[in-house]
C-alpha cells in the first residue's frame, strides 16, 4: 500500500496550491467553481481524506464532548443520550458518556472536564451541585445544564417548565373530579430543584381550584426508581385517607405505583388515576398505558448540543443563554382515556 495523500499531492493533481486546497477541504468562498471542482476531483482521483485529529489538535480542540448525567438505567436519560449522540452525530463531535450517579464529586469531575480536559464541553444534568459549584468553575470549559441548575450558576441552561407541566397534569386530574391528589417523589421545600417546581405548579393548581395544600399527599423518595414508586403508593395506601389519584414526577415512579395498586387490587382509572412524567417508552405500553408528561426530548438534544458547539466555538465571556423547550400532556388509559 502507497503513502497516505497528503494536501501538497492534491495540489500538484489539481495544478494549484495547498493553500488553496485547504480553502476547499473547509468550504471557504473565495474560490471559483472551475477551482472548486478541480480540487475535489484531485481529491477523489488520489482518496485523500482529511486528518481530523491533526486538525483538531491545531485548533485546540479534542473533537469529542461529554453528556454526564445521574442514571443510565433511567429510561428518560437512555433515551436523551441516544438522541443527544445522534445529534452529536449530525454535528461532528463523539460523545462520551459519563455516568455521575448523582454523586457531587462526579459531577465535580465533568464540570472540570475532568482535569485532564480530553473532551472540549460537558451537557451535563446536575443532581447535587451548588451554586458556588458553578459560580467557582473554569469558565473557559463550555458547559451547558440539563433540568434545573442550581440558583445563579450564569451557565447556559435547557430545561421545560416543570411548574407549568405540573400544574397542567394536576388540573387535568382536577377536571377528572379527583381533589385527594398525592404527589410520588415531591418535595415542598428547600432548592429549586426539579422536584420542588413539579411540587410548586401542583401547588399552584389546587390554589386555581379553591383547594387546600395537604404536606401529607407529599411523598419523597430515596430514588425514582419503580420499587421507590410502588413503596411510596403502598404507604399511601395504608396511611389514613386514601388518595384518589397520583401524580408521580417521572415514568418509573409510576410504573411502580401502577404495579403496587394492581396488587392491592385497586382499580385504575376506576378508584385511582395515575399521571408520570417523561414519556418513556414503556409508558406506552402498560396496563393501563400511562398519562404523562412528555418534554421535547428531541427538541432537548438538538438545544443542548447546538448551544455547546456554540460556547466551544466562542467567545467564552458570551453571556448565559437559557433555552425552554416545550411539553404535552398525552392522555391515555390510566386517566381514563
Amino acid at each position: 500500500m502507497g503513502a497516505r495523500p497528503r494536501i501538497k499531492d492534491v495540489a500538484e493533481y489539481a495544478g494549484v496550491s495547498p493553500k488553496t486546497v485547504s480553502n476547499v477541504i473547509n468550504d471557504f468562498e473565495q474560490v471559483s467553481d472551475r477551482t472548486r471542482a478541480a480540487v475535489k476531483e484531485a481529491i477523489d482521483a488520489l482518496g485523500y481524506r482529511v486528518n481530523i485529529a491533526g486538525r483538531q489538535l491545531r485548533q485546540g480542540r479534542t473533537g469529542m464532548i461529554t453528556l454526564a448525567v445521574p442514571e443510565l438505567d433511567v429510561a428518560y436519560f437512555a433515551e436523551l443520550a441516544g438522541l443527544v449522540m445522534a445529534e452529536a452525530d449530525r454535528r461532528g463531535p463523539t460523545v462520551l458518556l459519563h455516568r455521575t450517579g448523582g454523586m457531587r464529586e462526579r459531577e465535580l469531575a465533568a464540570l472540570r472536564g475532568f482535569d485532564a480536559r480530553f473532551t472540549d464541553g460537558v451537557v451535563l444534568s446536575p443532581l447535587a451541585l451548588n451554586p458556588r459549584d458553578l459560580a467557582g468553575r473554569d469558565r473557559d470549559f463550555p458547559v451547558v445544564l440539563l433540568g434545573e441548575r442550581p440558583a445563579g450558576g450564569g451557565t447556559d441552561h435547557v430545561a421545560i417548565d416543570n411548574v407549568e407541566a405540573a400544574r397542567e397534569a394536576t388540573a387535568h386530574l382536577l377536571s377528572r373530579g379527583r381533589r385527594r391528589i398525592a404527589v410520588i417523589g415531591g418535595r415542598a421545600h428547600g432548592p429549586q430543584g426539579t422536584d420542588r417546581l413539579r411540587t410548586d405548579g401542583y401547588r399552584k393548581a389546587l390554589k386555581e381550584a379553591g383547594l387546600p395544600f395537604d404536606a401529607r399527599l407529599v411523598v419523597p423518595v430515596d430514588a425514582f426508581q419503580w420499587r421507590d414508586g410502588a413503596r411510596a403508593a403502598t404507604t399511601l395506601l395504608d396511611s389514613g385517607p386514601r388518595p384518589d389519584a397520583l401524580l408521580c414526577l417521572n415514568d418509573h415512579l409510576a410504573l411502580g405505583a401502577l404495579r403496587a395498586l394492581h396488587e392491592r387490587r385497586v382499580s385504575v382509572p376506576g378508584t385511582l388515576d395515575v399521571v408520570g412524567f417523561d414519556d418513556i417508552e414503556a409508558s406506552r405500553f402498560s396496563v393501563p398505558s400511562l398519562t404523562t408528561v412528555a418534554p421535547d426530548k428531541q427538541e432537548i438534544a438538538r438545544a443542548a448540543v447546538a448551544l455547546l458547539l456554540d460556547r466551544i466555538a466562542g467567545p467564552a465571556e458570551a453571556p448565559p443563554r437559557a433555552h425552554v423547550v416545550g411539553h404535552e400532556l398525552i392522555i391515555r388509559e390510566s386517566t381514563g382515556s
